[in-house]
């Protein structure tokens, strides 16, 4: 279990929600709807990684 700050943790529920509701967009409010749970994940961690929350990398991910 990832460690997270409660402003991660809120930045996370808030997206999370966006996608359960099918309002939650790759990119922009433009671009097509995320309908992968795993890439609406990707976008709430990197989110909250924007907004400051200290959430460490998945280990073992290679840099391309």
């Amino acid at each position: 279990m990832v460690k997270e700050s409660s402003k991660g943790k809120n930045k996370i529920k808030k997206v999370m929600e966006e996608y359960s509701s099918g309002e939650l967009h790759s990119g922009s409010k433009k671009g097509p709807a995320v309908k992968n749970r795993k890439q609406a994940i990707a976008i709430a961690l990197s989110e909250a990684r924007h907004a400051g929350a200290k959430i460490p990398k998945k280990k073992g991910q290679s840099h391309a």
